[in-house]
């Protein structure tokens, strides 16, 4: 009896040594296995909220532009140029804008001119020389012409004039007027010619005066740096760029109301010369009625 209850107690106390001993190792595997699945549970967490939290990082780490003023443009040349340097600008933009005003208003004035030409159709149409010059507008060269030779007919008097032949007179009369109108046409072309054969010198003036600065700011300072000669350089190849910007624009201005001028005094010397046959008949058949 004894023999099994002591058999009895060994098993008991080695059961309960067993359920001990596993207890620990239990806790021990839960809380590794706690400790290993936190950390990816949580990874996923951190990486959905970095995408997120990046951008604002990067909005909030950006800084803001800033604009950086050009110490060697126009502005600065003006401001920190001398009077000869905005002299020779002052006298490059006058020559700009005086080139484009005389552009701009010849060819308006060709514009209408050709408009004038169509409109001297009804002159031919006309019963009488004075009439069909009525008819023309008022300030229209064609209408100055016919003017010219009615005058001619009527007051070719006097003693002086009487020596010259009627037709000769006429003939005069309209070249004259003819002179006039081609005159008028070529108003400013002068000019325009003028600023495209000087406006690249100026600007070169402008170059020339630029590196003469550049030389002297090397040799107050003893040394060719870039900071000391890139205002006075970037100052020429200013000066060079504008007076060609003046001078292109001119000559081809130029050339261009040129050619125009030469069409528009083709129809000029066209009408002037049907004129001259039709007074001068006019007057002879008012000389045959005498």
């Amino acid at each position: 009896m004894k023999t099994r209850f002591s058999a009895f107690l060994a098993a008991a106390l080695l059961a309960l040594t067993a359920a001990v001993a596993v207890a620990p190792a239990s806790a021990q595997e839960a809380s590794a296995t706690a400790s290993t699945a936190a950390p990816a549970a949580s990874a996923p967490a951190a990486d959905a909220a970095a995408p997120a939290a990046a951008p604002a990082g990067d909005i909030a780490a950006a800084p803001a532009k800033e604009v950086i003023e050009n110490p060697y443009g126009l502005d600065a040349l003006w401001k920190t140029g001398d009077f000869v340097a905005k002299g020779t600008l002052i006298i490059m933009v006058i020559m700009s804008m005086g080139s484009w005003y005389i552009l701009i208003t010849k060819i308006i004035d060709q514009v209408k001119l050709s408009g004038q030409a169509k409109e001297a159709g009804k002159f031919w149409k006309a019963a009488s020389v004075q009439a069909g010059s009525a008819a023309l507008k008022e300030g229209s060269p064609f209408r100055f012409i016919a003017d010219s030779g009615i005058k001619a007919t009527e007051h070719h008097e006097g003693a002086l004039l009487e020596q010259i032949d009627l037709n000769t007179w006429v003939s005069m009369s309209i070249q004259r007027a003819v002179d006039k109108v081609q005159s008028r046409l070529q108003d400013g072309l002068a000019f325009l010619a003028t600023v495209g054969s000087t406006a690249p010198f100026v600007g070169l003036f402008g170059t020339v005066w630029g590196i003469y600065h550049a030389l002297t700011a090397i040799g107050m300072s003893g040394q060719a740096s870039i900071d000391k000669v890139a205002g006075p350089v970037g100052e020429a190849l200013i000066m060079t760029a504008i007076g060609l910007a003046v001078a292109v624009p001119a000559v081809l201005g130029y050339n261009f109301l040129v050619r125009r001028n030469k069409s528009a005094m083709e129809e000029v010397r066209s009408f002037a010369g049907d004129l001259h046959s039709v007074v001068l008949s006019g007057s002879m058949n008012k000389v045959a009625k005498k």
